[in-house]
């Protein structure tokens, strides 16, 4: 029999609980799950759009107009999720999943003033994104659009989103590390795993080298009955 040091979100969110309390175990395993889904999205977008040329090159030579519309859609849903994670604890009369929601949940000072201090350095590495979301993303900001304003919207580079990742992360690992004496390195989310962009761009360098084969092939008189095209994709 082989055993696994693999834990299910139950099986993590119930070790959070024996260790936390209950109402402050469950947030803080809510809020654990979103960061590392975070982290999993942002490392698609890096695979993609982030780590070389060759990769863009590969992109714009096989279906740019997709693939810029995938670039500005999980980079937009990147900031709308770090907005929500740090939206108020309360809105419209409805309860948020919220960061800010940490510190109403710890009775020893030390703990709380430490997660406090942290929320203030992640209020401001985050601001970039609820500005988006507010004039652009979920709202419409109509002098915004018509260009009728001189603030632009707030820079928001990859360096922005990096630091408000690291930002949750500390916030996160303030609380693990006083009760249950650990750590989580959120980056490793990110990382590529089979079946994610670097797959996929596998198969399209794959696919980009054979078709180039076939026009060869085409071309030069010599080509098989595989060569011609079906209809279908």
């Amino acid at each position: 029999m082989t055993t696994s040091n693999a834990h299910t979100a139950v099986q993590i969110q119930a070790n959070n609980v024996a260790a936390m309390g209950a109402e402050l175990g469950e947030i803080y395993s809510a809020l654990w799950q979103q960061l590392s889904w975070l982290h999993r999205k942002w490392g698609h977008y890096v695979d993609l759009f982030g780590t070389d040329q060759q990769r863009i090159d590969l992109l714009n030579e096989t279906a740019p107009n997709f693939f810029r519309t995938v670039q500005d859609s999980v980079l937009e849903d990147i900031f709308l999720h770090i907005a929500r994670l740090t939206d108020s604890t309360k809105s419209m009369g409805k309860e948020n999943l919220s960061f800010k929601r940490l510190p109403t949940l710890l009775t020893e000072s030390t703990i709380r003033v430490q997660v406090e201090a942290a929320l203030v350095t992640l209020a401001t590495a985050t601001e970039f994104a609820r500005d988006w979301r507010n004039r652009k993303l979920a709202h419409g900001d109509l002098a915004l659009a018509l260009a009728r304003t001189s603030e632009p919207l707030a820079p928001a580079s990859r360096t922005h989103v990096k630091d408000a990742l690291a930002a949750m992360g500390t916030v996160l690992n303030a609380i693990s590390l006083h009760f249950q004496e650990s750590t989580t390195m959120f980056e490793f989310a990110g990382e590529s795993t089979a079946g994610g962009a670097t797959s996929m761009l596998y198969y399209l360098r794959a696919g980009k080298d054979a078709e180039t084969i076939r026009r060869a092939r085409l071309r030069s008189g010599q080509f098989t009955p595989e060569d011609i095209p079906s209809r279908g994709v």
